[in-house]
């Protein structure tokens, strides 16, 4: 593990806050019926390059072969590192968007799940329930804790709400690398895990299912999707533990 300095996480907050405006004022617009999910790349693409940042997700060396885009875009089924192409979105969609950033060398990371129009009270209900239980994991983000609170709590929430957390998938830290130690899972048990200290910074992102928790790897060797074929959704924050609490680094 890591542990950053106030400087090294005011860098990371820079990388982080691309990825924030982003998702916030940038994509919108172009999530909706009629568009490709490799268009959707592109404007990623453009718009990170064109705030002085490189995309980390480019290049990234998998099980098979390296990722080829600028972004992860899984939609309804797929939960996470789905490759852009030629799927078109279509009303009544769930999509996806996993951004990483690197600015100055130092790394940001975060996801949000979109809803393209008007879509089931199921998917609301996910969507909802996926956004929450991100946001009890970071309040367990405290010195004083354990990671193993961070993914109780998730769990226990989760699950109350009658949905499953995908546990072949993690968070993890974050800022001088995109993947660094420790993980992150987003269940386990209450007192259990490494502590948490200040200057870690790590990426809490639920993924979050209607059905079962299992899940499946495409034969292109990224894209992951539910086993049952029913649908996932993500959310996911880079923090930063500061005087013994959560700072959000991708979120203004």
């Amino acid at each position: 593990m890591i542990l950053k300095n106030l400087e090294e996480i005011k860098e990371i907050e820079k990388a982080n806050q691309i990825i924030a405006r982003l998702y916030r004022d940038i994509l919108p617009p172009y999530i909706k019926a009629g568009i490709s999910t490799k268009e959707l790349d592109k404007i990623v693409d453009d718009y990170i390059r064109s705030q002085g940042a490189i995309p980390g997700c480019i290049g990234v060396q998998g099980m098979y072969n390296e990722f080829p885009a600028a972004t992860c875009i899984s939609v309804n089924e797929e939960v996470v590192h789905g490759i852009p192409g030629d799927r078109i979105l279509q009303e009544g969609d769930i999509v996806s968007v996993d951004t990483v950033t690197i600015l100055n060398g130092y790394y940001g990371d975060s996801a949000y799940t979109y809803a393209v129009g008007e879509i089931d009270e199921e998917s609301k209900k996910l969507l909802e329930v996926t956004k929450k239980s991100r946001e009890i994991g970071i309040e367990q983000a405290i010195v004083g804790n354990r990671l193993g609170d961070i993914g109780h709590a998730i769990q226990k929430y989760v699950e109350k709400e009658g949905f499953s957390v995908v546990r072949d998938y993690a968070g993890h830290g974050v800022g001088l690398a995109m993947h660094e130690d420790p993980m992150v899972p987003n269940y386990g048990r209450a007192g259990r895990g490494l502590k948490i200290e200040n200057g870690m910074v790590i990426a809490i992102e639920p993924m979050i299912n209607v059905g079962t928790y299992k899940v499946v790897l495409h034969p292109d060797g990224w894209t992951v999707s539910t086993k049952d074929g029913k649908r996932s959704a993500h959310f996911e924050h880079s923090i930063a533990i500061v005087d013994g609490k959560p700072i959000i680094l991708s979120e203004f």
